[in-house]
């Protein structure tokens, strides 16, 4: 006869540990929090916020990634929404806000259907469904753009500028960014390679 050995926890001193609803509960409440501290800065009319650092230092900022990676976030979800918004930042350099928010919405109506009895691994499989078709859909409406196209892409440049401390000077800087980025740029089996390092 085997006796069963029950496992044991070492955690830090103040560590309270949660488990089933009350964990789900507490890490979706954690991320909404989150969501809900960059929501106010999305769009034309979006606030900037005013961060006081550990120094003393105050910075002022409608950046969504500047304003959580300022913040000392410990709840480990609440970190995951943090993790978001620089993986938007480094891969793509804007939308960050966006992206933390729409995790926010997302997880704010999976606790609806937790309410509902749904199991987790279904609302999971839902969203994943959910993010292929939007793929799909995307893929659809998408526009190519070409290189030698610098209007287009000054209008792109100038979307990522809006909002940002640099958007009264979002004419002379789109203008800038698109020459510097045509200047650096390679082109190799037909497709275009920036290497962000090397600049």
């Amino acid at each position: 006869m085997t006796k069963e050995i029950q496992p044991i926890f070492i955690l830090p001193e103040n560590t309270q540990r949660t488990t089933g609803k009350n964990a789900q509960r507490n890490n979706i409440m954690a991320a909404k929090l989150v969501a809900d501290i960059v929501r106010t800065t999305l769009g034309p009319k979006g606030m900037d916020k005013m961060i006081v650092d550990s120094l003393g230092d105050v910075i002022i900022t409608n950046d969504g990634v500047t304003i959580l990676r300022e913040m000392s976030i410990e709840h480990p979800a609440a970190k995951m929404l943090v993790e978001i918004a620089k993986t938007q930042e480094s891969e793509v350099g804007d939308g960050t806000t966006t992206a933390v928010v729409i995790a926010g919405e997302l997880l704010k109506n999976a606790e609806t259907l937790l309410d509902q009895n749904v199991h987790p691994t279904i609302i999971a499989k839902g969203y994943k469904i959910a993010a292929e078709k939007a793929g799909t859909i995307l893929e659809q409406i998408a526009q190519p753009i070409n290189e030698t196209d610098k209007e287009m892409l000054k209008k792109i440049a100038i979307t990522a500028i809006t909002g940002k401390e640099a958007e009264s000077s979002k004419l002379l800087l789109s203008e800038l960014l698109v020459n510097a980025i045509l200047k650096v740029m390679e082109k190799k089996n037909g497709s275009i390679h920036i290497d962000k390092k090397r600049y």
